[in-house]
């Protein structure tokens, strides 16, 4: 993945609020090819593990061949999300995961597309102006085998925040 990444990103003027999310609310989107040369750049800074970095010693595994981090996956995740409707939102940032899963290895040559499903939304009540939101998102490659599975929360600030 080449995705230009400047230092900071651009502010936006917010296009989507927490009222923008609707349980039950599915998403599709993104297609990220991973390229050999971004699996072994991705370890060597940050999961140098062998099978991340080197052909033979992930033949020697039970993956049978190189691939990618889990943590690497993750990110590109990440990035989708970004791209996808994060850097248009009104986010708040995230309280964390409720759990994180690699499903399947990512191998170089794989397109990654993401599905997003709504699973919940609500206010926060320490916090009226906020809502949180209660996603999971998957991340398949080209045979529809999921790759990633996880589920978390992301808080967004309210359109028309009403006291409650």
């Amino acid at each position: 993945m080449n995705a230009a990444h400047p230092a900071s990103a651009p502010r936006r003027t917010p296009k989507i609020y927490w009222e923008d999310f609707h349980p039950g609310e599915v998403r599709e989107f993104g297609a990220v090819t991973v390229r050999r040369e971004d699996i072994i750049e991705f370890a060597s800074r940050f999961d140098p593990q062998p099978f991340h970095l080197d052909d033979d010693a992930g033949r020697a595994t039970p993956y049978g061949g190189l691939i990618a981090s889990g943590w690497q996956t993750g990110s590109l995740a990440m990035r989708m999300m970004c791209d996808e409707y994060l850097l248009d939102a009104a986010s708040l940032g995230s309280p964390g995961l409720e759990y994180l899963r690699w499903t399947a290895p990512v191998r170089p040559g794989d397109t990654l597309r993401m599905r997003l499903t709504v699973l919940a939304t609500r206010v926060l009540k320490s916090r009226p102006t906020a809502g949180l939101v209660d996603t999971r998102w998957q991340l398949f490659n080209q045979r529809d085998e999921q790759v990633l599975d996880m589920r978390g929360y992301g808080m967004f600030a309210r359109r028309t925040p009403q006291p409650d």
